[in-house]
């Protein structure tokens, strides 16, 4: 084999293993090892970007990329009775916002984690705020 033929067999074997490690990692992190959570975040997205809960579960996310990231409810879509959720534990949409365009507040960190208990059934909207203009958005319904 020439060394051009042998470099590129060999890139692409690297590429191929290195993107299964991470995506096994990620599985195996979900489903047994390390913290476990329901959603994940990638640059620019939830996974699963919908997701069902049962009143009274807890939902965990965990920022699953290298990117700072929030999880901020959408005041408007809350059910009627519902507690509003933010990382940052701010008590309304607006302070999460102000909270992030002055000094970042509410952020979660590469591998943090943050949760959730949903006590009202209904829809549940929300968005990370950073970078909600790329469409990371994300729902909970919460059954009965």
């Amino acid at each position: 084999m020439d060394r051009r033929g042998y470099l590129g067999a060999l890139a692409g074997a690297s590429s191929i293993a290195l993107a299964g490690c991470t995506t096994l990692a990620d599985v195996g992190e979900r489903l047994s090892g390390g913290e476990e959570y329901e959603v994940g975040m990638s640059r620019n997205a939830f996974d699963p970007a919908e997701y069902e809960a049962s009143v009274g579960d807890r939902v965990v996310w965990k920022n699953t990329s290298g990117a700072d990231h929030t999880i901020t409810a959408l005041e408007g879509s809350l059910p009627e009775g519902a507690d509003y959720f933010a990382t940052g534990g701010f008590d309304g949409e607006e302070a999460a916002r102000e909270a992030w365009r002055d000094s970042r507040g509410g952020r979660l960190e590469p591998r943090g984690t943050y949760g959730h208990t949903f006590e009202v059934p209904g829809t549940y909207d929300y968005i990370c705020i950073p970078h909600v203009g790329a469409g990371m958005v994300g729902t909970v319904v919460v059954v009965e």
